[in-house]
């Protein structure tokens, strides 16, 4: 019988069953199209082995610098991180109060607003007479708890050591005590995942982040998860945490800017009206306005002020001025349509604004309307702040159960794994998605957090909670698949790197794109790829086909290992009837519960040769480029699986050698 070639359509469709998707691929992981074809994705390489406190969710690449926000710490990354998380000053007298033998000092400071795991730390101080020296006190500290809205605790250590610091009787009768002391306080920027809202009393235990669990009773609890926004404003930086203040890092010192923080612009010398708060935060890059949305009114100074559809801007080349005047540009819109700002995003053209149900562009028009917004689309949805990215002038978010793209319109985009995506999709973690692209190979990706978990264990009453898979739309060829990674933060090639660069669980970044295997760490390991095609009909599915051989068609080009050990695994996977089940070898008995055993259905393609075309063995002799298998069925499915260090692998189109076997068993 003639060879038949498995020319299967691109992209993964999984909106249905794997025998109605026949002609295609079905499942995948740490797989890409291009041209068509299945491949490996790029590996992945440490930039560096110094981590960060917290996990990355904020990645700002400009000049020569990359902003990173995790939910304790704001950095500049230029060579190594440096902190330049902001800071707020407070005068306090007397602050600190310690008991004989007990690691816990107390700090009275009226409305302090400290949450558990905030950073703060104290200058000036004046030792309490014993064990509690100037150079215990001006550590820096987490707060332990918090034991009313005027106290709070935290734990002393030994500068040297980090050991744990006992109060003496001394200590003790020195308190309250410590001078006139300077308090430099972190924000509060917010918790690891989301969490639904709480009230005082709940949440975390009474110890800090790294010592104890659930179950304090006189914690405050911050509510929402811990982001960042930033955006430079020329060499420098304006940010905050969404729901903070409005911060100013200045760059212009040079190697100096590092050793200094962000300042509030509310309370900077100059400031004229400037907001107090917001939650996004932006720089016209066509006027060089500073915009805040979500943020107080004109004429207030809290941050209980704050109206989630309000947009304000400052004077143009000028952060410090918001007052509206006639030789200022600073004003403010509020939106109509929605009850929050959910996301903004910078285009060529304009400014996009979603709201909890429409889509506005904002544009700027000069004086005296300064900026105008015009409403693009009602009955749209995005998830979170970070769900969209722009690529060759289309702007592509996810929504509420659907993915979108605006071009000049706003359109739904067809999604060939929207039910796959969105029937295990944690929508309780919805504010973790995040969107980058790939411009390289034409890619959005979209990273969430799925039900069920890297290790599968999770359910919809107790779901996971960290994110671990991606979606990818492959715009030039309009094509759709998924697989799983743990990363938590991303960016494309930029002024700062030609790689993407994305922050994993491990607390570090990375360059992806790189080499072919996982170098997260300092010995690199393989990258488990593979895909599965759906399920085809041998001769209609009406006879039983035998197939004795495959002609395999790879290519292993980008490869870093040896030849000889250039290599992947090729398998096809028999069913006597669309509904059986996979089949186990020639005799069809048995499922083929465990598809790393090596069965007769499946043999190792590798490389012989470097002979300028692919030449290949099997596992099976004689070498002669043929996978010698032994399968019969009415349908099968082909899967390649790729664990091999080093390899690198596009697929073409491997050909069968198949005949009939009959009708029956």
């Amino acid at each position: 019988m003639p060879l038949k070639a498995l020319r299967l359509k691109p992209g993964i469709f999984r909106e249905n069953t794997r025998y109605s998707a026949e002609g295609g691929w079905y499942e995948c992981d740490k797989v890409r199209f291009r041209s068509g074809q299945p491949e490996k994705i790029g590996g992945w390489q440490q930039i560096s082995n110094d981590q960060f406190l917290g996990y990355a969710r904020s990645l700002w690449p400009w000049e020569v610098y990359l902003g990173l926000g995790t939910e304790v710490k704001y950095y500049v990354y230029y060579g190594e991180y440096y902190d330049i998380t902001p800071i707020d000053v407070y005068t306090l007298t007397d602050p600190f109060t310690a008991s004989d033998g007990s690691a816990l000092v107390t700090i009275t400071h009226v409305d302090h607003g400290r949450l558990v795991g905030d950073y703060v730390q104290f200058d000036n101080v004046t030792g309490l007479g014993g064990n509690m020296t100037q150079a215990v006190l001006e550590l820096e500290y987490q707060v332990y708890s918090v034991i009313d809205e005027d106290n709070y605790t935290i734990s002393a250590r030994d500068p040297s050591t980090g050991a744990s610091v006992t109060a003496v009787a001394a200590d003790a009768s020195g308190s309250p005590g410590g001078g006139t002391v300077t308090a430099q306080y972190q924000p509060n920027i917010g918790t690891v995942i989301q969490y639904p809202p709480l009230g005082i009393g709940t949440g975390w235990g009474g110890g800090g982040w790294d010592s104890g669990g659930w179950g304090g009773d006189n914690d405050f609890v911050p509510l929402q998860i811990g982001l960042w926004n930033a955006y430079n404003f020329g060499e420098d930086l304006i940010y905050g945490p969404k729901g903070g203040g409005v911060y100013y890092w200045d760059a212009s010192a040079g190697s100096a800017a590092f050793s200094t923080r962000g300042f509030n612009i509310a309370t900077a010398v100059g400031a004229s009206n400037a907001p107090v708060v917001a939650n996004y935060r932006m720089v016209s890059d066509a006027s060089r306005i500073v915009l805040v949305f979500g943020t107080n009114p004109l004429g207030t100074s809290t941050a209980a002020d704050l109206n989630p559809m309000l947009i304000r801007w400052s004077d143009q080349e000028d952060y410090l001025n918001w007052t509206p005047s006639a030789t200022t540009q600073a004003g403010d819109l509020t939106l109509s349509r929605g009850s929050e700002i959910r996301a903004v995003a910078q285009t060529r053209q304009e400014i996009l604004v979603w709201t909890d149900i429409a889509l506005y562009s904002l544009q700027y028009l000069g004086p005296p309307i300064v900026w105008g917004s015009q409403i693009l689309a009602d009955n749209v949805t995005i998830v979170s702040d970070r769900a969209w990215a722009v690529a060759a002038g289309v702007t592509y978010w996810m929504g509420d159960e659907k993915f979108y793209a605006f071009d000049g319109r706003v359109q739904t985009l067809d999604c060939d794994i929207r039910k796959f995506i969105f029937d295990d999709f944690n929508a309780g973690q919805r504010l973790q998605v995040f969107a980058s692209t790939v411009e390289q190979f034409s890619e959005v990706w979209w990273f969430y957090c799925s039900i069920t978990g890297p290790d599968g264990t999770g359910t919809p009453v107790n779901p996971n909670t960290v994110v671990d898979r991606y979606a990818v739309y492959n715009y030039a060829e309009k094509l759709w698949y998924y697989g799983s990674m743990g990363r938590t933060a991303w960016i494309d090639a930029s002024v700062i790197s030609n790689l993407p660069i994305a922050a994993d669980y491990n607390r570090r970044l990375l360059n992806h794109e790189t080499g072919c295997d996982d170098a997260s760490t300092t010995s690199p390991v393989p990258i488990e790829s593979y895909i599965t095609s759906s399920e085809f009909d041998i001769d209609d599915g009406h006879n039983f086909g035998f197939v004795r051989r495959m002609l395999p068609d790879v290519t292993f080009t980008g490869s870093t290992a040896a030849v000889e050990n250039q290599s992947l695994t090729m398998a096809l996977l028999p069913l006597q009837n669309s509904g059986s089940g996979y089949t186990r070898g020639v005799d069809n008995v048995g499922p083929a519960a465990n598809m790393s055993v090596a069965l007769t259905n499946e043999a190792t393609v590798q490389r012989d040769a470097d002979n300028g075309i692919e030449r290949f063995s099997g596992t099976v002799t004689p070498s002669d480029g043929n996978l010698y298998i032994r399968v019969r069925g009415r349908q099968m499915a082909m899967r390649i699986t790729s664990t091999a260090l080093g390899v690198q692998w596009q697929l073409g189109t491997p050909r069968i050698d198949v005949r009939p076997s009959g009708r029956k068993r």
